[in-house]
C-alpha cells in the first residue's frame, strides 16, 4: 500500500513513486509515437478522405468505455475494501482473545502457547493468501509436537486454530474454565475461522475474465484508433490528447487490475504484512515480552 501525503502544486506533474505511471508507461508511449506518425502523415501528405473522419464516433465509445471502466473499478475497490475490514477485523478477534485468554486462564504456558499459536495463524494466513510456504512461517512460533501435529494437515490456518481450540478443551475438561467462558473464547475462534473463509473466497473468486478482456480490448481499440480521428482536426496537437487519454483510461484500468487481488504484492495492494506485525506485537504485549518487535514502516512510501 502507498502511504504518502497528498500532492500539492507542481508536485502533481512530477511524482513517479506511488503512481501508476510506471506501470503504464510502454502502453501511453506507444500510443505516443503512433499518433505522432498518424500526425506527421495527415500533415504532410494527408491520404483521400482523411477530412471526413469524424471524432463523434470516438466521442461516444470514450464515454461508454468510461462508464464500463468506472463499473469495473467500483467492484475491484469494494473487493479491496472487503479484504481490508477482514483483516481489521482478525486484528479485533486476536486482541479480544488475547484479553480474555489473559484474564480467565491461569496457566501462564497455556496462555503463552495460545499467543503465539494466535500469532501463528496470522502468519500462515497471509503466506496462503501470498502464495507463499504456509508452513515455514507458522514453524518459529510452535513446539515440536505441534510441529508434528501440523505436518499432518493440508489447510495450516485451520490447523492452528484447531489448536487453540485443543487448548481451550483441555481448560475446560480440568475445571479452569466455565463451560460459559469456554463458548465466549470459542466464539472468537470461530470470528477467525469466519475471517480466513472470507479472504479465500476473494482469493479464489476473481472478476468474470470475460469482462475484464473486453475492457482491455476497447481500451487499447479506443486509444490506437483515437489519433485517426483526431487528426485531421488537432494536426499536431493529436499526440498530446491521445496521450492524456491513453494515461486515463490505461491508468484505470491498471489501477482496477492491481486492486482486484488485494492480497498480492502491487503498490495498491495491502499491507499484510504490517498488519500480522500488528497482530504479532499485541499477542507478545499480553504476554508481557519485552522487547517488542517494531511495526513495520513504508519504505519508499511503500508499505508491504
Amino acid at each position: 500500500m502507498i502511504i504518502r501525503s497528498r500532492p500539492h502544486g507542481w508536485q502533481l506533474l512530477y511524482i513517479l513513486r506511488g503512481s501508476i505511471v510506471p506501470a503504464i508507461a510502454p502502453k501511453v508511449l506507444a500510443i505516443l509515437v503512433l499518433s505522432i506518425a498518424v500526425a506527421a502523415v495527415v500533415e504532410l501528405a494527408p491520404p483521400i478522405g482523411i477530412e471526413r473522419v469524424s471524432v463523434t464516433p470516438f466521442t461516444l465509445l470514450g464515454l461508454v468505455l468510461s462508464i464500463f471502466l468506472s463499473f469495473r473499478n467500483s467492484a475491484c475497490y469494494d473487493r479491496w475494501w472487503e479484504g481490508r475490514k477482514l483483516w481489521g477485523q482478525l486484528i479485533y478477534e486476536s486482541r479480544s482473545l488475547a484479553r480474555q485468554v489473559h484474564l480467565l486462564l491461569a496457566d501462564d504456558s497455556g496462555r503463552r502457547r495460545i499467543a503465539y499459536l494466535t500469532t501463528a495463524f496470522a502468519h500462515a494466513l497471509a503466506a496462503r493468501l501470498r502464495g507463499r510456504i504456509v508452513a515455514l512461517v507458522a514453524l518459529p512460533w510452535l513446539d515440536k509436537p505441534q510441529r508434528e501435529q501440523l505436518a499432518e494437515r493440508e489447510n495450516v490456518p485451520d490447523a492452528l486454530l484447531s489448536m487453540i481450540a485443543a487448548e481451550l478443551a483441555q481448560a475446560l475438561r480440568s475445571g479452569e474454565l466455565e463451560p460459559i467462558l469456554y463458548t465466549q473464547l470459542e466464539d472468537r475462534l470461530h470470528a477467525m475461522s469466519s475471517i480466513q473463509a472470507g479472504c479465500e473466497r476473494i482469493l479464489s473468486t476473481p472478476l468474470p475474465f470475460a469482462y475484464t478482456l473486453l475492457l482491455h480490448r476497447c481500451a487499447w481499440m479506443f486509444c490506437v484508433l483515437l489519433p485517426f480521428g483526431l487528426a485531421s482536426s488537432l494536426g499536431w496537437g493529436t499526440p498530446v490528447l491521445s496521450a492524456v487519454l491513453a494515461y486515463a483510461f490505461f491508468g484505470l484500468d491498471q489501477l482496477g487490475e492491481e486492486m482486484e487481488e488485494p492480497f498480492g504484492l502491487e503498490p495498491n495492494d495491502l499491507p499484510l504484512d504490517a498488519m500480522v506485525r500488528t497482530i504479532e506485537i499485541d499477542q507478545l504485549d499480553a504476554l508481557g515480552e519485552r522487547p517488542l518487535p517494531e511495526p513495520l514502516l513504508p519504505q519508499g512510501y511503500l508499505l508491504q
